[in-house]
């Protein structure tokens, strides 16, 4: 089965409609990926079919619960993950990944370069030296780090009103225990992924009083 026939296949056990012209870029940022991926060494992944699964399906299982989120922002996102294939999907989403490595912050560049991406800004920095005003409504982060420093690190860029989204695998009980004061888990949805046979949750979390 072809790249692009697996992706279709993918999407619609999701439920997920995007256009034809996102299916054909989430294909071209895997085989992107996959390219740079044997000299950069970018993720331990390298089968075709589980960068697909375990990359771009995980990715995408988040957005129909971002909501009205509008500016997003993606810590420690590696390849780009999960911030590329948003953006794809949702060209109306500004996303800005922040990444500190510099070789995955330069294929994050050449990503949104040669996909055309003009609503994804990558930025090498770490994350708590990196200021925006106003700040974002949405802060995600995929296996960035335990809950708690999730939020220290990043609670400064953090709009009011704005929502952290924490990708994690089993459900996270004791770091949960751990949120500093003043934050609280409004939401925890279980993801699907088509293809994974391993726990997948999404946590989301804000401000104690944000309405």
């Amino acid at each position: 089965m072809s790249d692009l026939a697996t992706l279709e296949r993918g999407l619609a056990a999701m439920g997920i409609d995007l256009p034809e012209t996102a299916h054909e870029k989430l294909v071209a940022y895997a085989a992107l990926l996959a390219k740079w991926n044997k000299v950069y060494n970018l993720t331990a992944i390298r089968d075709s079919s589980q960068m697909m699964t375990l990359h771009l399906f995980d990715a995408l299982s988040v957005l129909p619960h971002l909501g009205a989120v509008t500016r997003l922002a993606d810590v420690g996102s590696g390849g780009g993950l999960p911030g590329i294939p948003l953006a794809i999907a949702r060209p109306d989403l500004a996303v800005t990944s922040i990444e500190t490595v510099n070789k995955k912050a330069t294929f994050q560049q050449q990503a949104k370069i040669e996909l055309k991406l003009a609503n994804f800004e990558p930025v090498c920095a770490r994350v708590e030296e990196v200021r925006r005003d106003p700040g974002f409504d949405g802060i995600i982060s995929r296996a960035f780090s335990e809950l708690a420093d999730f939020i220290r690190l990043t609670a400064h860029l953090l709009a009011p009103g704005g929502r952290f989204y924490a990708m994690k695998g089993v459900y996270p009980h004791e770091e949960i225990a751990r949120l500093p004061d003043g934050f609280r888990v409004v939401e925890s949805i279980e993801l699907t992924v088509p293809a994974l046979d391993a726990h997948r949750h999404l946590i989301i979390i804000e401000r104690n009083g944000n309405a």
